[in-house]
């Protein structure tokens, strides 16, 4: 083999090891710091209304963390989405490895609420089935976020 096919090889080896380097930087930062949310991936806030509705007899009040490391604490609910990640901008931060940065939000349409799965890594499950859509969930209904457990309660 001569010096200079060699010499190619050498520098496409490091080449190749500097971009497995630089994507798995990018990878930490991304865990450490988040994504940059662009305003098509913002939550849109509902518009505020003006006529007061009545709880309906019967529904949830409270989003409570049953299992995992935040056991214990819980997030009023109100006519806005919950969401639920490690993130600064989540209602309930969770100190859960296996949870994303924004792993899910929990959303009402007045009469019932819904749970969806923000493309996290580990899913969101209710049972065994990882949720793809937003899923309706009664109060009662565990729902799993990496070893993070909750459940809305009256």
């Amino acid at each position: 083999m001569s010096e200079l096919t060699l010499t190619l090889i050498k520098l496409g080896f490091l080449a190749v090891l500097w971009l497995f380097v630089l994507s798995a930087v990018s990878v930490i930062r991304t865990d450490i710091f988040g994504k940059k949310i662009t305003t098509q991936d913002k939550p849109r806030e509902p518009k505020p209304r003006k006529v007061k509705r009545r709880r309906m007899r019967g529904a949830p009040t409270t989003l409570q963390i049953v299992d995992g490391p935040n056991a214990g604490q819980s997030v009023p609910l109100g006519d806005g989405p919950i969401l639920l990640g490690r993130g600064t901008d989540a209602a309930i931060r969770l100190d859960d490895d296996y949870v994303s940065t924004r792993h899910a939000r929990f959303a009402t349409n007045g009469e019932q609420w819904f749970v969806e799965d923000l493309g996290s890594t580990n899913g969101t499950y209710i049972g065994n089935q990882r949720v793809t859509s937003p899923v309706p969930v009664s109060i009662g209904t565990s729902v799993r976020l990496g070893k993070t457990i909750v459940e809305l309660r009256k």
